[in-house]
């Protein structure tokens, strides 16, 4: 698990809370503590994580995270953008085994990581994609598409609304500033066609801090297709102007 000589110490993972067990199913737990292990050991190494977030590993990330998973459908897809060392995604896999995930990831030394837990856990319902989440546009819809502190909510909107299904929502986890930003992204809300963003919080009287969870459905349903997929605002015009440069080489 450890590799040494890349970018920090591995450290011990703390020990796993009593309220962990009341997260996960038994049966999860073993699952979830080693990949605990994983985030103090590799996580480190390779500058998944901080050194500094080892100590709060459980309360801070992995926990907060698994309570993600009561705002997802109980089975389906759901994407995970931006997964990094896999929070969300991989703590929901954990947590509910009949949600088949998607990490999707652009730096291949986070795509790495994630690929070896996976194997390492035995996770069947996890695939690991290395790319940008607007690679997929146009070609895949999912239940459900979560992120953690990705992108504003602006432009985590261009991101993942091409990617959720008609009858799906965005799934994020956001902070304290959840409200200024949905205020900054109405007109995005607006032209991509999304309902009314829904704001909750997760994890009240079980964690010692909650989870503000952040749900965008589409206001049209019936509207929404894999062909309509859109690209990010600019990117059409960032094509054109690449094909220009080829024409012109």
């Amino acid at each position: 698990m450890t590799d040494r000589g890349e970018l920090g110490a591995p450290s011990l993972p703390p020990a796993m809370p009593e309220v962990a067990g009341r997260v996960f199913a038994a049966d999860r737990l073993p699952l979830v503590e080693r990949y605990a292990a994983w985030l103090a050991d590799a996580g480190v190494v390779r500058g998944l994580i901080g050194p500094r977030e080892v100590p709060r590993l459980w309360d801070r990330h992995i926990l907060n995270c698994a309570v993600l998973a009561t705002a997802l459908p109980e089975t389906g897809t759901v994407a995970d953008i931006g997964s990094g060392a896999g929070l969300p995604g991989l703590v929901v896999a954990i947590t509910n085994p009949s949600l088949q995930v998607t990490l999707i990831e652009p730096l291949l030394r986070r795509t790495t990581f994630l690929s070896e837990v996976v194997e390492d856990l035995g996770l069947s319902n996890v695939e690991v994609v290395r790319g940008r989440a607007d690679a997929l546009h146009g070609q895949r819809r999912f239940d459900a598409v979560t992120s953690r502190a990705v992108a504003p909510l602006g432009r985590l909107l261009e991101w993942s609304m091409p990617l959720v299904a008609p009858s799906g929502a965005l799934v994020a986890m956001k902070g304290s500033s959840v409200g200024d930003e949905i205020e900054e992204a109405a007109p995005t809300l607006r032209r991509l066609g999304c309902a009314r963003p829904e704001v909750s919080e997760l994890g009240a009287g079980l964690l010692d801090s909650t989870t503000v969870c952040l749900r965008v459905a589409w206001a049209d349903p019936a509207k929404v297709s894999l062909a309509s997929a859109r690209r990010p605002a600019g990117s059409a015009k960032k094509m054109r102007k690449q094909r220009d440069r080829r024409r012109e080489a």
